[in-house]
C-alpha cells in the first residue's frame, strides 16, 4: 500500500510582489499568485486526493481553494497554525532592502539564512522546524500510513520545515533548499511511511525556483 504527499508552496502574495517580510502577516495572492494557482492545478489533473492540509493564513488557504476547485475536488479540509509561515517578528511588513539599510545587510542576511538565529521578537528556522514538526508528525503521518493521499498547501519555511524531517537534511542542506512557488513537490511512501519517490513538478511559465540540495529525483 503506498501513498502520497504533496506539498505546495502558496502563489505569489501582495507581500512577495512588495518584497516585503510576511510572516504571519495575512496577506492575499497577488493576480499572478492566482494564476500560479490555477497552473499548478493543471499539474496535478490526473492525481487524486484524500485529504487536504493548510495553514491559518489566507495565502495558502486561497492557492489550496484555487487548485481543488480547478480540479473538481471536495475533500475535508484541515487548517492549523502549526503549518503557518515563519514569524519574521519585527522585520514583518518592512522592505527587505529598507530592512537592510536599518539593521544592516550582514545581520538581515543572517537572520534570513541562518538555522538557529531569531529576527527580534521572531522565530528561527529552527524555532519553526520545532512548530511544525509536532503537528506533521502526530496528525499527518498517520494519516499517510493508512494509505491516504495527501495535499498540503503552505510557505517556505513551514515546508522547508517538513522536507528537512523527510529528506534527512542537516542544517547546512536545509539552507540550500528553495521552495518555488506552486511548484507541487509530490513525496511517495511505502507501507512503512519509507519515502520511495520523489518529483517536484516546476510550471512553466516561470523559470523554477526550486532546489534541492541532494541528488533526488526531480522533472526540474
Amino acid at each position: 500500500m503506498q501513498s502520497k504527499l504533496y506539498l505546495i508552496r502558496h502563489g505569489q502574495s501582495t507581500y512577495n510582489l512588495e518584497n516585503r517580510f510576511t510572516g504571519w502577516k495575512d496577506v492575499d495572492l497577488t493576480n499572478l499568485g492566482q494564476n500560479q494557482a490555477i497552473e499548478a492545478s493543471k499539474l496535478l489533473t490526473g492525481h487524486t486526493f484524500d485529504l487536504a492540509f493548510t495553514s491559518n493564513l489566507l495565502r495558502a488557504q486561497k492557492t489550496l481553494d484555487i487548485i481543488l476547485s480547478n480540479l473538481n475536488c471536495n475533500i475535508p479540509i484541515h487548517r492549523n497554525e502549526a503549518l503557518n509561515e515563519r514569524d519574521y517578528g519585527d522585520l514583518v511588513g518592512q522592505n527587505k532592502a529598507e530592512a537592510a539599510e536599518k539593521f544592516g545587510k550582514e545581520q538581515v542576511q543572517i537572520w534570513r539564512r541562518s538555522f538557529d538565529t531569531p529576527p527580534p521578537n521572531g522565530e528561527s528556522l529552527e524555532m519553526t522546524l520545532n512548530r511544525t514538526l509536532p503537528y506533521f508528525n502526530a496528525i499527518i503521518k498517520p494519516k499517510l500510513s493508512d494509505g491516504k493521499n495527501i495535499i498540503l498547501s503552505a510557505h517556505g519555511n513551514s515546508i522547508r520545515s517538513i522536507v528537512m524531517d523527510l529528506f534527512k537534511y542537516s542544517p547546512e542542506e536545509i539552507l540550500k533548499t528553495e521552495i518555488g512557488w506552486c511548484e507541487p513537490i509530490i513525496c511517495t511512501f511505502d507501507q512503512n511511511l519509507s519515502m520511495i519517490d520523489f518529483e517536484c513538478i516546476p510550471r512553466q511559465s516561470e523559470e523554477s525556483k526550486s532546489n534541492f540540495p541532494k541528488s533526488l529525483k526531480s522533472s526540474n
